[in-house]
């Protein structure tokens, strides 16, 4: 880890020494790059862009429309992704298909997010696992693409503001906002893992449940 963050610093610093067009290609590159693969840093990259509107590496326009073009060019592949990936999972054959595809759950899943998703993909850009996901079912359920992207465009501006403006505020202290972000994604985490189990035990423990009552009716007296 110590590794990974010594060569996120040594990219970081030398894109600060690159020409601000350049710049504006690795900003939105790096957006782009958060959405279809999450674990890459995008955040630790924006409150960095911050760090170099302080010093006038890249304008604020730059900054902000390198951020938003990378973000929605991102969300879109997995939005096109995810229009096509249902499709295919009901046609195709693999290995525990049974196990893993259920028809009846995805069916409530998708309409439980059809009835929300203004609010879950406005949310969503404020945790890389969590919008990653989204644009996927976003466009698994077809929802509207204009009205997917102006809540994205939304979520993006919110988030990414609030990352760049405190990277530009903090001027060469910018790393202190790692430290929110560490205790932030652990807090998300929990309480997506919290989440994960409660709906595992809804879902399986219910089953349970039923499978003894209706064995428990068979059984003679």
């Amino acid at each position: 880890m110590v590794g990974f963050e010594s060569s996120l610093q040594q990219l970081l610093d030398w894109v600060a020494s690159l020409p601000s067009i350049l710049v504006w290609f690795f900003f939105a590159f790096s957006n782009l790059t958060e959405n279809v693969f999450p674990p890459w840093p995008g955040d630790t990259v924006n409150a960095f862009g911050g760090f170099l509107l302080a010093k006038g590496s890249i304008g604020f326009w730059g900054l902000a429309t390198s951020t938003l073009v990378g973000n929605l060019a991102g969300a879109w592949i997995m939005y096109s992704f995810g229009h096509r990936l249902l499709n295919w999972l009901k046609h195709k054959t693999f290995p525990f298909k049974a196990d893993l595809y259920d028809e009846e759950a995805i069916q409530k899943t998708l309409a439980w997010f059809s009835r929300n998703s203004v609010v879950v993909v406005i949310f969503s850009r404020f945790s890389a696992g969590i919008r990653f996901f989204v644009s996927i079912i976003a466009g698994i359920v077809e929802m509207n693409s204009l009205l997917f992207f102006a809540c994205f465009t939304l979520g993006v501006s919110v988030w990414c503001g609030i990352l760049i403006g405190a990277g530009f505020y903090l001027g060469k202290h910018w790393e202190l906002v790692l430290e929110f972000l560490t205790v932030y994604n652990q807090i998300i985490t929990g309480l997506l893992i919290v989440a994960l189990l409660g709906f595992l035990y809804l879902k399986y423990g219910k089953k349970s449940r039923d499978s003894k009552v209706i064995g428990s009716k068979r059984d003679p007296e």
